[in-house]
Protein backbone atom coordinates (compact mmCIF):
# COMPACT_ATOMS: atom_id res chain seq x y z
CA UNK A 1 0.00 0.00 0.00
CA UNK A 2 1.19 3.15 -1.22
CA UNK A 3 1.18 6.17 1.50
CA UNK A 4 -0.41 10.07 1.23
CA UNK A 5 0.36 12.44 3.43
CA UNK A 6 -3.08 15.02 4.92
CA UNK A 7 -2.18 18.06 3.92
CA UNK A 8 1.26 20.19 4.62
CA UNK A 9 0.94 19.28 8.73
CA UNK A 10 -0.97 15.96 8.53
CA UNK A 11 -0.43 12.35 8.76
CA UNK A 12 1.26 10.37 6.48
CA UNK A 13 -1.49 7.45 5.89
CA UNK A 14 -2.43 4.41 3.50
CA UNK A 15 -3.36 5.59 0.05
CA UNK A 16 -7.10 4.25 0.99
CA UNK A 17 -8.51 4.81 3.67
CA UNK A 18 -11.01 2.17 5.45
CA UNK A 19 -14.71 3.88 6.97
CA UNK A 20 -16.21 1.81 9.69
CA UNK A 21 -19.54 3.66 10.10
CA UNK A 22 -21.48 0.92 7.73
CA UNK A 23 -20.25 -1.75 10.31
CA UNK A 24 -22.59 -0.15 13.25
CA UNK A 25 -25.25 1.98 12.02
CA UNK A 26 -27.40 3.14 8.88
CA UNK A 27 -26.97 0.51 6.36
CA UNK A 28 -28.90 -2.35 7.85
CA UNK A 29 -27.72 -5.24 9.97
CA UNK A 30 -23.88 -6.05 9.77
CA UNK A 31 -22.14 -8.55 11.18
CA UNK A 32 -19.34 -7.81 14.35
CA UNK A 33 -17.09 -10.77 13.15
CA UNK A 34 -17.38 -10.03 9.97
CA UNK A 35 -16.62 -6.31 10.40
CA UNK A 36 -13.48 -7.55 12.69
CA UNK A 37 -12.29 -9.67 10.58
CA UNK A 38 -12.88 -6.65 7.79
CA UNK A 39 -10.38 -4.51 9.70
CA UNK A 40 -7.98 -7.03 10.45
CA UNK A 41 -7.78 -7.56 6.67
CA UNK A 42 -7.35 -3.80 6.07
CA UNK A 43 -4.80 -3.30 8.67
CA UNK A 44 -2.47 -6.65 7.09
CA UNK A 45 -2.89 -5.02 3.77
CA UNK A 46 -1.03 -1.99 4.95
CA UNK A 47 -4.05 0.42 5.38
CA UNK A 48 -3.81 2.82 8.41
CA UNK A 49 -6.40 5.25 8.23
CA UNK A 50 -9.12 4.32 10.43
CA UNK A 51 -12.44 6.45 10.51
CA UNK A 52 -15.29 6.61 12.46
CA UNK A 53 -17.64 8.21 14.89
CA UNK A 54 -18.52 8.86 18.09
CA UNK A 55 -22.22 8.88 16.73
CA UNK A 56 -22.26 6.02 14.65
CA UNK A 57 -24.05 3.26 16.50
CA UNK A 58 -23.79 5.57 19.70
CA UNK A 59 -20.63 4.50 20.68
CA UNK A 60 -20.71 0.82 18.98
CA UNK A 61 -18.24 1.93 16.18
CA UNK A 62 -15.56 2.90 18.50
CA UNK A 63 -16.02 -0.05 20.92
CA UNK A 64 -15.86 -2.07 17.58
CA UNK A 65 -12.77 -0.73 16.38
CA UNK A 66 -11.20 -1.12 20.17
CA UNK A 67 -11.69 -4.83 19.48
CA UNK A 68 -10.34 -5.24 16.45
CA UNK A 69 -7.31 -3.22 17.37
CA UNK A 70 -6.61 -4.79 21.05
CA UNK A 71 -3.55 -6.91 20.44
CA UNK A 72 -2.06 -4.86 17.88
CA UNK A 73 0.15 -2.53 17.91
CA UNK A 74 -2.24 1.27 17.79
CA UNK A 75 0.78 3.56 16.48
CA UNK A 76 -0.15 1.58 13.12
CA UNK A 77 -3.31 2.97 13.21
CA UNK A 78 -4.40 6.51 12.40
CA UNK A 79 -7.87 6.72 13.89
CA UNK A 80 -9.91 9.35 12.69
CA UNK A 81 -13.16 10.05 15.02
CA UNK A 82 -15.95 12.78 14.03
CA UNK A 83 -18.07 13.96 16.68
CA UNK A 84 -21.02 16.12 17.38
CA UNK A 85 -23.76 14.69 16.04
CA UNK A 86 -26.89 14.48 18.91
CA UNK A 87 -28.96 11.28 18.43
CA UNK A 88 -31.86 9.80 20.64
CA UNK A 89 -32.60 6.63 21.88
CA UNK A 90 -34.51 5.74 18.79
CA UNK A 91 -31.49 6.85 16.08
CA UNK A 92 -32.83 10.21 15.31
CA UNK A 93 -31.18 13.12 14.50
CA UNK A 94 -31.08 16.13 17.07
CA UNK A 95 -28.79 18.72 15.46
CA UNK A 96 -25.05 19.16 16.30
CA UNK A 97 -23.53 20.63 19.63
CA UNK A 98 -19.88 21.82 18.94
CA UNK A 99 -19.17 24.04 22.44
CA UNK A 100 -16.04 23.81 23.63
CA UNK A 101 -17.25 22.32 26.67
CA UNK A 102 -19.10 19.53 24.65
CA UNK A 103 -15.68 18.63 22.75
CA UNK A 104 -14.00 17.90 25.63
CA UNK A 105 -16.87 15.57 26.94
CA UNK A 106 -17.10 14.21 23.39
CA UNK A 107 -12.97 13.05 24.03
CA UNK A 108 -13.28 12.00 27.02
CA UNK A 109 -16.02 9.49 26.12
CA UNK A 110 -14.46 8.54 22.86
CA UNK A 111 -11.03 7.91 24.68
CA UNK A 112 -12.26 5.63 27.11
CA UNK A 113 -14.32 3.54 24.42
CA UNK A 114 -11.79 3.65 22.30
CA UNK A 115 -8.87 2.17 24.45
CA UNK A 116 -6.29 4.95 24.10
CA UNK A 117 -4.85 7.95 25.18
CA UNK A 118 -4.96 9.81 21.97
CA UNK A 119 -7.14 10.37 18.77
CA UNK A 120 -5.01 11.05 15.66
CA UNK A 121 -7.22 13.36 14.08
CA UNK A 122 -10.73 14.84 15.30
CA UNK A 123 -12.81 16.53 13.72
CA UNK A 124 -16.27 18.16 14.03
CA UNK A 125 -19.17 15.93 12.18
CA UNK A 126 -21.24 19.31 11.15
CA UNK A 127 -20.83 23.05 12.43
CA UNK A 128 -23.60 24.42 14.73
CA UNK A 129 -24.70 27.97 13.90
CA UNK A 130 -24.37 29.60 17.27
CA UNK A 131 -20.90 28.50 17.68
CA UNK A 132 -18.03 30.54 15.73
CA UNK A 133 -15.91 27.84 13.85
CA UNK A 134 -12.98 30.26 15.69
CA UNK A 135 -14.22 29.07 19.16
CA UNK A 136 -14.05 24.89 17.80
CA UNK A 137 -11.15 25.36 16.63
CA UNK A 138 -9.62 26.62 19.72
CA UNK A 139 -10.94 24.33 21.60
CA UNK A 140 -9.41 21.62 19.94
CA UNK A 141 -5.96 23.26 19.39
CA UNK A 142 -6.10 23.33 23.51
CA UNK A 143 -6.63 19.39 23.35
CA UNK A 144 -3.54 19.35 21.07
CA UNK A 145 -1.44 21.29 23.62
CA UNK A 146 -2.98 18.92 25.57
CA UNK A 147 -1.84 15.86 23.95
CA UNK A 148 -5.26 14.60 23.76
CA UNK A 149 -5.44 14.50 19.89
CA UNK A 150 -2.75 14.88 17.45
CA UNK A 151 -3.86 16.74 14.36
CA UNK A 152 -7.61 18.59 13.44
CA UNK A 153 -9.42 17.55 11.01
CA UNK A 154 -12.70 19.28 9.43
CA UNK A 155 -16.12 17.88 7.67
CA UNK A 156 -18.19 19.30 5.41
CA UNK A 157 -17.49 23.02 5.54
CA UNK A 158 -17.31 25.37 3.15
CA UNK A 159 -13.85 27.40 1.56
CA UNK A 160 -14.96 30.66 3.81
CA UNK A 161 -15.30 28.54 7.14
CA UNK A 162 -11.94 26.67 5.85
CA UNK A 163 -9.91 29.46 5.78
CA UNK A 164 -11.11 31.23 9.10
CA UNK A 165 -10.77 27.80 10.62
CA UNK A 166 -6.24 27.08 9.23
CA UNK A 167 -6.29 30.68 10.94
CA UNK A 168 -6.52 29.80 14.03
CA UNK A 169 -5.05 26.38 14.19
CA UNK A 170 -3.59 24.58 11.13
CA UNK A 171 -6.22 22.00 9.47
CA UNK A 172 -4.85 18.45 8.26
CA UNK A 173 -7.41 17.64 6.12
CA UNK A 174 -10.68 17.93 5.49
CA UNK A 175 -13.38 15.30 5.07
CA UNK A 176 -15.70 15.97 2.32
CA UNK A 177 -18.22 13.89 -0.37
CA UNK A 178 -16.56 13.31 -3.52
CA UNK A 179 -17.17 10.82 -6.53
CA UNK A 180 -17.41 11.13 -9.69
CA UNK A 181 -21.44 11.94 -9.32
CA UNK A 182 -20.50 14.26 -6.41
CA UNK A 183 -18.22 17.14 -7.50
CA UNK A 184 -19.01 20.31 -6.09
CA UNK A 185 -15.72 20.35 -4.44
CA UNK A 186 -13.92 21.15 -7.32
CA UNK A 187 -15.46 24.86 -7.56
CA UNK A 188 -13.98 26.81 -4.59
CA UNK A 189 -13.73 24.02 -1.51
CA UNK A 190 -10.63 22.02 -3.39
CA UNK A 191 -8.66 25.05 -4.65
CA UNK A 192 -8.96 26.69 -1.13
CA UNK A 193 -7.71 23.61 0.55
CA UNK A 194 -4.67 23.03 -1.80
CA UNK A 195 -3.78 27.10 -1.08
CA UNK A 196 -3.83 26.54 2.58
CA UNK A 197 -2.05 22.84 2.13
CA UNK A 198 -5.17 21.18 3.80
CA UNK A 199 -5.49 17.49 2.43
CA UNK A 200 -8.93 16.23 1.54
CA UNK A 201 -10.59 12.27 2.77
CA UNK A 202 -12.92 11.84 0.40
CA UNK A 203 -15.89 10.11 1.79
CA UNK A 204 -18.55 8.52 -0.70
CA UNK A 205 -16.69 7.73 -2.98
CA UNK A 206 -19.04 4.92 -4.10
CA UNK A 207 -21.85 7.45 -3.33
CA UNK A 208 -22.90 4.81 -0.67
CA UNK A 209 -22.59 2.10 -2.77
CA UNK A 210 -24.73 3.64 -5.72
CA UNK A 211 -21.81 3.65 -8.51
CA UNK A 212 -20.50 0.42 -7.26
CA UNK A 213 -22.00 -1.68 -9.70
CA UNK A 214 -23.34 -4.05 -7.01
CA UNK A 215 -26.31 -1.84 -6.36
CA UNK A 216 -30.10 -2.73 -7.53
CA UNK A 217 -33.63 -1.75 -6.00
CA UNK A 218 -34.29 -4.66 -4.15
CA UNK A 219 -30.85 -3.91 -2.14
CA UNK A 220 -33.17 -1.48 0.33
CA UNK A 221 -33.42 -3.18 3.64
CA UNK A 222 -35.02 -1.99 6.71
CA UNK A 223 -32.81 -0.37 8.69
CA UNK A 224 -30.62 1.56 5.62
CA UNK A 225 -31.00 5.13 5.44
CA UNK A 226 -30.29 5.45 1.86
CA UNK A 227 -33.83 4.79 1.40
CA UNK A 228 -34.50 8.40 2.49
CA UNK A 229 -31.65 9.60 0.19
CA UNK A 230 -33.03 11.41 -3.24
CA UNK A 231 -30.51 9.43 -5.65
CA UNK A 232 -31.86 6.01 -4.26
CA UNK A 233 -35.88 7.08 -5.00
CA UNK A 234 -37.76 6.26 -7.75
CA UNK A 235 -36.96 8.12 -11.10
CA UNK A 236 -33.62 9.27 -9.99
CA UNK A 237 -32.28 5.87 -9.21
CA UNK A 238 -33.50 4.63 -12.55
CA UNK A 239 -31.44 7.77 -13.91
CA UNK A 240 -28.52 6.90 -11.85
CA UNK A 241 -28.08 3.16 -12.42
CA UNK A 242 -28.27 4.15 -15.95
CA UNK A 243 -25.09 6.18 -15.66
CA UNK A 244 -23.58 2.87 -13.67
CA UNK A 245 -23.91 1.11 -17.12
CA UNK A 246 -22.13 3.58 -18.74
CA UNK A 247 -19.50 3.24 -16.35
CA UNK A 248 -19.91 -0.68 -15.86
CA UNK A 249 -18.73 -0.63 -20.00
CA UNK A 250 -15.71 1.63 -19.58
CA UNK A 251 -14.72 -0.66 -16.64
CA UNK A 252 -14.78 -3.74 -18.21
CA UNK A 253 -12.51 -2.81 -21.24
CA UNK A 254 -10.03 -1.75 -19.08
CA UNK A 255 -10.69 -5.38 -17.09
CA UNK A 256 -11.45 -3.99 -13.90
CA UNK A 257 -14.72 -3.54 -11.91
CA UNK A 258 -17.08 -0.56 -11.76
CA UNK A 259 -15.90 0.14 -7.77
CA UNK A 260 -12.21 -0.43 -8.91
CA UNK A 261 -12.40 2.41 -11.68
CA UNK A 262 -14.86 4.84 -9.33
CA UNK A 263 -12.34 4.47 -6.62
CA UNK A 264 -9.27 4.96 -9.14
CA UNK A 265 -10.70 8.01 -10.15
CA UNK A 266 -11.26 9.68 -7.00
CA UNK A 267 -7.44 8.36 -6.46
CA UNK A 268 -6.29 10.26 -10.06
CA UNK A 269 -7.45 13.80 -8.68
CA UNK A 270 -4.65 14.51 -6.85
CA UNK A 271 -1.57 13.21 -4.19
CA UNK A 272 -3.56 15.23 -1.52
CA UNK A 273 -6.69 13.06 -1.63
CA UNK A 274 -7.06 10.14 0.28
CA UNK A 275 -10.49 7.94 -0.62
CA UNK A 276 -12.01 6.58 2.45
CA UNK A 277 -13.74 2.85 1.47
CA UNK A 278 -16.53 1.72 3.11
CA UNK A 279 -16.54 -1.97 2.77
CA UNK A 280 -18.17 -4.38 5.68
CA UNK A 281 -16.86 -7.72 4.32
CA UNK A 282 -13.38 -8.50 3.29
CA UNK A 283 -14.45 -9.49 -0.40
CA UNK A 284 -15.58 -5.92 -0.82
CA UNK A 285 -12.46 -5.01 0.65
CA UNK A 286 -10.48 -6.55 -1.46
CA UNK A 287 -12.29 -5.32 -4.29
CA UNK A 288 -12.17 -1.87 -3.48
CA UNK A 289 -8.13 -2.43 -2.50
CA UNK A 290 -7.54 -3.14 -6.17
CA UNK A 291 -8.93 0.08 -7.33
CA UNK A 292 -4.80 1.31 -5.92
CA UNK A 293 -3.02 -0.39 -8.54
CA UNK A 294 -5.60 0.90 -11.38
CA UNK A 295 -3.38 3.72 -13.39
CA UNK A 296 -6.32 5.43 -15.91
CA UNK A 297 -4.77 6.54 -19.00
CA UNK A 298 -5.90 10.58 -20.71
CA UNK A 299 -8.24 7.97 -22.74
CA UNK A 300 -9.11 6.05 -19.99
CA UNK A 301 -10.14 9.77 -18.21
CA UNK A 302 -11.64 10.50 -21.02
CA UNK A 303 -14.16 7.63 -21.36
CA UNK A 304 -15.24 8.10 -17.95
CA UNK A 305 -16.11 11.94 -18.03
CA UNK A 306 -18.46 10.97 -20.85
CA UNK A 307 -19.88 8.12 -19.18
CA UNK A 308 -20.49 10.12 -15.86
CA UNK A 309 -20.60 13.57 -17.24
CA UNK A 310 -20.25 15.62 -13.65
CA UNK A 311 -23.60 17.21 -14.20
CA UNK A 312 -25.42 14.27 -15.09
CA UNK A 313 -26.65 12.92 -11.18
CA UNK A 314 -30.28 12.83 -10.29
CA UNK A 315 -31.03 13.65 -6.80
CA UNK A 316 -29.28 15.61 -3.88
CA UNK A 317 -26.93 13.43 -1.72
CA UNK A 318 -28.98 14.39 1.41
CA UNK A 319 -32.49 14.64 1.84
CA UNK A 320 -33.16 18.32 2.44
CA UNK A 321 -33.00 18.36 6.50
CA UNK A 322 -29.65 17.04 6.26
CA UNK A 323 -28.56 19.21 3.63
CA UNK A 324 -29.62 22.29 5.93
CA UNK A 325 -26.78 21.01 8.37
CA UNK A 326 -24.05 21.09 5.50
CA UNK A 327 -21.62 24.33 6.16
CA UNK A 328 -20.60 23.12 2.76
CA UNK A 329 -23.29 23.55 0.87
CA UNK A 330 -23.38 27.34 2.13
CA UNK A 331 -22.01 29.70 -0.60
Amino acid sequence: MVTRTLGSNGPTVSALGLGLMGMSDLYGPADEAESIATIHAALDAGVTLLDTGDFYGMGHNEMLLRDALRGRNRDNAVISVKFGALRDVDGGWNGNDVRPVAIKNFLAYTLRRLGTDHVDIYRPARLAPDVAIEDVMGALADLVKAGHIRHIGLSEVNAETLRRAHAVHPVSDLQIEYSLISRDIEAAILPTARELGVGITAYGVLSRGLISGHWTPQRQTTGDFRSHLPRFAGANLDRNLVLVDALRAVAEARGVTVAQIAIAWVLSRGEDIVPLIGARRRERLTEALGAATVTLTDADLAAIEAAVPSSAVAGTRYDEAQMAFLDSERA
